[in-house]
This record gives structure tokens, C-alpha cells and sequence, in this order.
């Protein structure tokens, strides 16, 4: 499969081809995108595969995205801290890394950006928020392309969230959903309902809440995007009550499969976080 057609599937609106494509040998870009969709499906296994031998590449942009990407699905199964010692070892990579640029921000400036966003993140799931702030200030001034704006997005709402001021997570998170919408990114776009979903639920905008979560569901449905299925039915779950048991039981079942398709390390990562209710 041609570089381009992996790109629509990671970055655009393209369904994910089968995981023995996505796997297939080839040059280090296009094992990185096959890694990057096997993971927004939820089959971390075959993506860790794939990035764990990027993460040796003689180039540090490769070794720094590869590194940053396997942070990122470490905290999608709530292994926040393990993550974090990726995201710094891609942060060493990135530092002092030099490429051309790249549409979707797979350079050096994104892999730094990557890097920086990551530990945001990372801090902010183990409750530094001080240290998450600090990290994600020097996060935006590395930020300059639109994947890295809207992941920029995300961090600054969950940030508000984790403070506990909802009003001030809609705006960033609004941020994030236009320039997802923009890109034409399926998957950025699902996230980034969700994460405007969650500020709004939490300033009693329950509605317009709904409307995204249901227009998420669907489409994490459409293109088996397990790996925003599974949080999208928990927050279905908290806004409509009356229909919370069966949204929990669609997320179990949704889960359960995540965790088969799991890496052994993943697996432990899932069932020892207050992040996954495995």
C-alpha cells in the first residue's frame, strides 16, 4: 500500500486496511503510519511491534515519533508513567533532530512537539498539573502544524478539566475540533468531540454534549476506532443515566477485545490503572 493511502487512513478519512497491510514491511515512514492506525484500533500489540524496532532507527525523527507514538498508546491503557519515560527518551531524540517538513508533522519540529504534548499528558494523568502546565507552556511554541494544534487542544482542556474549571477547557477543546475538522481527520475529529464533549458535560451543556458523543460513537464504529470507543461510551454513560448500564456493557465488551489484541505489558498497564475500568 502506497504511503499516501496509510497517511488517509492515519491522518485522513480512509478506512483502515487490513492489520497484515498495516504490518507489511517497508520503509521506516510508512511502518510508522501502519503502527499509528493499528494503534487507533486498539491492536497494540502489532503496533508495539512495529515501534519498538523504529525506536532504534538510526534517524532521530523516526526514533523520536516511534518513541513518542508507543507513549501515547501506553496512555491510552492508563500506563501514564511508562509513558512518560517514552515521551523523554523521544524528547532526547527530538532536541536536536533535523528533517524537512512534513504535512502531518511527521519532522523534527513535530516529533519535538509530540514529545513535549506527551509529557503533558503524561503528568497530567498522574496528577502534576503543575508540572504538566510548565511542560505543555513549552509545548506550544513547537507546535506549527495541524495535528499538533489539535493534540495542543486536547492537553489544554484536560488540563482545565483536571483543575476543575470546565469553562475554560470548551475553548481549547472548540480549538481542537475545528482544526481537526479542517484536516479532514476522522480520527482527530472523534477525539476531539469527546474531549469538548467532557468540558461541556461539566458546565451543564448536556445537549450539545450528547450530539457529539453520539456523532463519536458512530464514527469510532464506522472506522473500528477501538481506542476511542471504549472512553466514548463512558462518557455516554455518565450523560444519559437511564441508558448507563448498556453503554458500560458495550464498553466492556469493547474493551475486553482492546485488551486481547494487547501487548503482555499493555495488559498489565490496563488492569493496574484507576484510568481503565478493566
Amino acid at each position: 500500500m502506497h504511503e499516501i493511502e496509510l497517511r488517509r487512513a492515519a491522518f485522513g478519512d480512509r478506512p483502515a486496511p487490513p492489520p497484515d497491510v498495516l504490518a507489511a514491511a517497508g520503509p521506516p515512514k510508512r511502518r510508522l503510519l501502519g503502527a499509528i492506525v493499528l494503534g487507533a484500533q486498539g491492536r497494540y500489540a502489532a503496533a508495539t511491534t512495529l515501534l519498538d524496532e523504529l525506536a532504534r532507527d538510526r534517524d532521530p525523527v523516526v526514533a523520536a515519533l516511534a518513541l513518542a507514538t508507543l507513549a501515547s498508546h501506553r496512555r491510552q491503557l492508563g500506563g501514564h508513567a511508562v509513558a512518560r519515560g517514552l515521551d523523554g527518551a523521544a524528547l532526547r531524540q527530538a532536541v536536536t533532530a533535523v528533517s524537512e517538513p512534513d504535512p502531518d508533522g511527521l519532522d523534527a519540529r513535530g516529533a519535538l512537539a509530540d514529545a513535549l504534548l506527551g509529557l503533558a499528558a503524561d503528568h497530567l494523568g498522574t496528577g502534576r498539573l503543575t508540572a504538566s502546565r510548565r511542560v505543555l507552556d513549552r509545548a506550544a511554541a513547537a507546535v506549527d502544524n495541524w495535528r499538533t494544534r489539535t493534540r495542543l487542544g486536547w492537553v489544554t482542556a484536560e488540563l482545565a478539566l483536571a483543575s476543575g474549571d470546565g469553562q475554560a477547557a470548551v475553548g481549547p477543546a472548540e480549538v481542537a475540533l475545528d482544526e481537526a475538522t479542517a484536516a479532514g481527520s476522522i480520527r482527530h475529529t472523534v477525539k476531539s468531540q469527546l474531549v469538548l464533549a467532557a468540558a461541556l458535560g461539566t458546565i451543564g451543556q448536556k445537549r450539545r454534549a450528547g450530539e457529539l458523543v453520539s456523532g463519536a460513537l458512530a464514527d469510532a464504529d464506522k472506522y473500528e476506532l477501538s481506542s476511542l470507543s471504549w472512553p466514548a461510551g463512558l462518557i455516554a454513560a455518565d450523560l444519559w443515566p437511564a441508558d448507563a448500564d448498556r453503554h458500560r456493557s458495550r464498553t466492556a465488551a469493547v474493551l475486553h477485545a482492546v485488551l486481547l489484541g494487547s501487548d503482555p505489558g499493555g495488559r498489565r498497564l490496563a488492569h493496574g490503572s484507576p484510568w481503565v475500568p478493566v
